[in-house]
């Protein structure tokens, strides 16, 4: 009887926790999740930008609509968090393998004096082959950034050299242009890949 007990209070600290940890999800990434007043952003039917990709085509929010989208904001000339990130991004689409055909891969500059469509087509090359780049004029990028609620802003080096700061999360959103969710740039993949799956079921939900 008294081996027992020891077994008891396993099994209800196991539920505890497990209760805890379920709380946790509901309320942080969950249905119960708050959302940061005048931080989520648009629905992609709700934008209005124009831009280009890495191609020369033009594209905007509609060119998302249909598939599930990633996005992210970086620059090519980013020394450590844009790469990472990327290759991140990478892992990803080869975690869902087949069904990464379905996910519309962004990739925004925030540094279009550099990030022209031709540097952008041989940087993305160093990554998965759906990732896009995307890129316009400072204003088109701007706008494109509001969207978004994204941020971003140049910062000096010195001798005439500059770096960008700008908002690292990814943005999720379903295929009919819903925000869903966002990745941290140093999440772990074991919570990345649910997120993604969630986006990509939300759309056959859809269907």
């Amino acid at each position: 009887m008294t081996r027992a007990k020891p077994l008891a209070y396993g099994a209800g600290l196991f539920v505890v926790l497990s209760l805890t940890l379920f709380v946790g999800w509901w309320q942080v990434d969950g249905p119960g999740a708050r959302e940061p007043r005048g931080q989520r952003p648009m629905a992609l039917f709700a934008m209005d930008f124009s831009l280009i990709d890495h191609d020369g085509n033009a594209v905007g929010p509609d060119t998302m609509m249909g598939n599930a989208s990633l996005v992210f904001f970086g620059f090519t000339y980013c020394p450590d968090v844009c790469p990472a990130t990327l290759i991140h991004i990478t892992g990803w689409l080869e975690e869902i393998e087949n069904r990464s055909r379905r996910l519309n891969a962004i990739f925004i500059t925030v540094d279009p004096e550099r990030d022209t469509p031709e540097v952008l087509a041989e940087y993305v090359t160093n990554f998965h082959p759906a990732i896009r780049g995307w890129t316009g004029s400072p204003d088109q990028i701007r706008r494109a950034a509001e969207g978004f609620r994204a941020s971003f802003e140049k910062v000096s080096t010195g001798s005439d050299g500059y770096l960008m700061n700008h908002t690292a999360s990814v943005f999720l959103f379903t295929s009919d242009g819903r925000f869903i969710s966002t990745i941290d740039a140093h999440e772990p993949k074991e919570f990345a890949i649910p997120k993604i799956l969630r986006a990509l079921e939300s759309d056959q939900n859809q269907k």
